[in-house]
């Protein structure tokens, strides 16, 4: 039983490893899209992030803070570099002067769309593998039925 576990345990490692290299594999390409397009892989991230909020969020600095995981500090200084690039325009929320909005430029729109192809057909093409990793590390392990004696040795009982 207890080789049964370390097998287990051992498969799920090597499946977490293969989910972990099929993502970097996708992150790398993306850096590369994005060096190649004159950014760095942040502020393509940036990008996204501004323009993939959903319908009801406004792109704050807060909330691109928190969906690209840095500081707020950092995102303003992000924000910073876009703006200069003319990717992003920022405005102060009219209700709340502290709440800075980001929005893109029709430029930073065009860059995005740009970078957006690419990506997709990246994604079609890794994506069956990234996919079954995926479902090996979130699957369950199948679970072994064994069977055993009762104390009187008399009864098989089933063990799960």
């Amino acid at each position: 039983m207890v080789m049964k576990q370390r097998r287990r345990a051992t498969d799920y490692i090597q499946a977490l490893g293969e989910f972990r290299y099929q993502i970097r594999r996708f992150l790398n390409f993306s850096e590369e899209a994005a060096r190649a397009a004159g950014l760095e892989p942040q502020q393509h991230q940036a990008l996204l992030s501004v323009k993939g909020l959903s319908g009801g969020e406004r792109a704050t600095i807060g909330a691109l803070a928190e969906r690209l995981q840095i500081q707020h500090h950092s995102a303003v200084e992000l924000v910073d570099r876009l703006e200069a690039r003319k990717l992003v325009h920022r405005s102060r929320n009219s209700a709340d002067r502290r709440e800075v909005i980001v929005r893109l430029t029709g430029q930073g729109e065009r860059l995005l769309r740009e970078l957006s192809s690419p990506h997709r057909a990246e994604l079609r093409s890794a994506g069956p593998a990234l996919l079954r990793a995926l479902r090996l590390v979130i699957s369950r392990p199948r679970r072994v039925r064994r069977v055993q004696r009762s104390r009187n040795g008399k009864k098989p009982v089933a063990r799960w």
